[in-house]
Parts: structure tokens; C-alpha cells; sequence
């Protein structure tokens, strides 16, 4: 055992007032924080551990407060120590949407209830709650790209014209995401991070939520990090959530066909940024498992560049830098 998890034990403890309980890993995510299960006689309760050096839970207690005033599934947080950096949550269960998918669950079902949950959430939006998903946190994610993806997986320096051209690009991702109506943003609103549970969804890693893209939120749960659907289902599901929002009076646009727009230009900002994310999760924090996932990615980008003109550029980038990087595996 790490002392992380002895000093977790000896905080439990004091929490528990001496009750007998038993740890066992629950799971871990692309951060610092760490989640075990506790048992406790006949329940089981959740605790985190998140470094205070690495991780700030402040956020989360904020968050999971704002979810469940919105009637929603999140965890509650039963007693914290952001000094130490534990917590103990209500334990949301074992199944997540994605194992469910992955073993036939009810797709119509489970997305119908994501939509819901998430047309509540975003119902409950008010202006200067959350930090502000602005340009300039936008243009930081974008960067991310050419960094890590690029730079350091690909190991290619762009040319000036590239440089120059993928700029271009961004400014007008950028320029379509902030010209979208606000409301609050999970930004992790996947099946990873929903639970089957009652009431469905149980919603986990919202820590970094914020006020942004009304478009963000779906973009996530139809482009998925580990799984992919086709067209139609991505098409019927964004329609259906698209419908419940108009009906809930959101600030979405009349004309769906805008509002499709709005969420493929809204993906494409957070493919590449996940494409940042993963290749920096590998070799900054040596998790190797999300670098996998990469082409997932790649193929969503492709695709909403060869239907938008305006993205074209980035396709043709895409072209240069992963054929070059062909041709080096190749000569090498």
C-alpha cells in the first residue's frame, strides 16, 4: 500500500466513527484521482483520492451540488478534506453505459435518458456559475493538437505555411463555437462517465464543468472516445435531444440543420483536442491505453472536413503530416 492510501484508511476511520469497512479499487481516470470502493457492513460507499498538489477538488463538491439541485443522478458528497484531497460519495454503482452498450443494452433507452438528463441540466444554466468556456480556453485546447499530436506523437514540426493555415482553421472553429448560445457544459458527457442506474443516468466526472457551447454536451455523447455509431444514429439521436430541447424553450436554433452545424464544429474543436489529450496522457503521464483511441479521432475530423469547405485545410494537414510520418516509419 502507498501512503496515500494508509493516510485514506486513517481519514476513513475518523469519518466512519471507527465502523468496520473494507477498500477495494473502484477505478481511475485521465487525472490524479484515484477511486476505491468502500464496503460498509450491507452498502458500499465511494472515496477519492485526489492529491491536493495535482488536483483541486473544490470544483467537484461545486458541481455535484449544481447536479443534484437540477434533479439529477450525481454523486452526493457525504464529507470532504480538501486539504488532504479525500472525499466520500454515494456509490453510483458498477455499470456504466459503456459496458452496457458493449453487452447490447437498450441504446434507444439509454441515450433517450442521457438526453433528458442532459436538456435538465443545461435547463438549470445560469450566467456566472461556472468559469467561462471561453476563446481563450478554446484556443488553449486547440493547441493541444499541433503540440502533442503532431509534435510529439507524429514527431513532425509544421512548416510555417501549415502553422499558418491550421491558425486559419482554428479562428474559425473558434469564431462558430462562441457564436452559439451558453448554458452549462458537463464536458465529459459520455458513455464512460454515465452510469445505469435509478434514477438513469448516474453522471461522474464533471469536475471540469463550465459555461459554454450549448452544443458541447451532445457533440461528446454522440462522438464518442470509445465507441463509434454511424451516421444515422448519430443524426436521430442529436434530433431527438434537439426536439426535447426546443420543447424544454433551450436556446437552440429553430432550424436543426444550423444546429447539426453547431455540433460538428463544436466536435471537431474537441476531437482535437482529445487528440492532444491522449497523445500528452502517453508520454507526459506515461498512460498508454487512450493513445489507442487516436484514430477514432482522426476519423471524425476527416469526416467533417470533407463536408465543410472551411475545414478543408485541416484535412489536407491531416494528409501531409500522418503521410509523412509514413514515410518515415518506412525509410527508418
Amino acid at each position: 500500500m502507498d501512503d496515500r492510501i494508509s493516510a485514506l484508511e486513517s481519514w476513513l476511520r475518523g469519518v466512519l466513527a471507527g465502523a468496520a469497512f473494507r477498500l477495494e479499487v473502484a477505478s481511475a481516470d485521465a487525472s490524479f484521482r484515484r477511486y476505491f470502493r468502500v464496503h460498509l457492513g450491507g452498502r458500499t460507499l465511494i472515496a477519492m483520492d485526489a492529491p491536493p498538489e495535482r488536483e483541486d477538488s473544490r470544483p467537484f463538491v461545486k458541481v455535484a451540488a449544481l447536479l443534484r439541485e437540477a434533479g439529477l443522478n450525481a454523486p452526493e458528497v457525504l464529507a470532504h478534506d480538501l486539504s488532504l484531497g479525500f472525499l466520500l460519495v454515494t456509490d453510483l454503482g458498477t455499470s456504466s453505459y459503456l459496458a452496457a452498450l458493449r453487452e447490447g443494452g437498450d441504446v434507444d433507452r439509454l441515450f433517450a435518458d442521457a438526453a433528458t438528463a442532459l436538456v435538465r441540466w443545461q435547463a438549470a444554466s445560469r450566467p456566472g456559475v461556472l468559469p467561462e468556456y471561453d476563446a481563450a480556453l478554446l484556443q488553449r485546447e486547440l493547441g493541444l493538437f499541433p503540440e502533442w499530436y503532431v509534435g510529439r506523437h507524429l514527431g513532425i514540426e509544421l512548416t510555417a505555411a501549415q502553422r499558418e493555415a491550421l491558425a486559419g482553421v482554428f479562428r474559425a472553429i473558434v469564431g462558430r463555437n462562441l457564436a452559439e448560445a451558453r448554458a452549462y457544459v458537463h464536458r465529459d458527457f459520455m458513455p464512460r462517465n454515465l452510469m445505469v442506474c435509478d434514477p438513469n443516468p448516474g453522471i461522474l466526472d464533471f469536475q471540469d464543468a463550465v459555461f459554454g457551447p450549448i452544443s458541447y454536451d451532445v457533440a461528446c455523447l454522440y462522438r464518442d472516445a470509445f465507441v463509434s455509431w454511424d451516421e444515422e444514429r448519430v443524426l436521430d439521436g442529436t434530433i431527438r435531444y434537439w426536439e426535447k430541447a426546443r420543447a424544454a424553450r433551450l436556446p437552440v436554433p429553430a432550424d436543426f440543420s444550423e444546429f447539426w452545424r453547431d455540433v460538428e464544429w463544436m466536435g471537431v474543436q474537441r476531437h482535437l483536442k482529445v487528440l492532444g489529450i491522449f497523445a500528452r496522457l502517453h508520454y507526459r503521464d506515461g498512460k498508454a491505453a487512450y493513445l489507442e483511441d487516436t484514430p477514432r479521432f482522426v476519423g471524425y475530423v476527416r469526416r467533417a472536413a470533407e463536408r465543410y469547405g472551411e475545414l478543408a485545410p485541416l484535412g489536407r494537414l491531416l494528409d501531409e503530416v500522418e503521410g509523412k510520418q509514413a514515410q518515415v516509419r518506412f525509410t527508418s
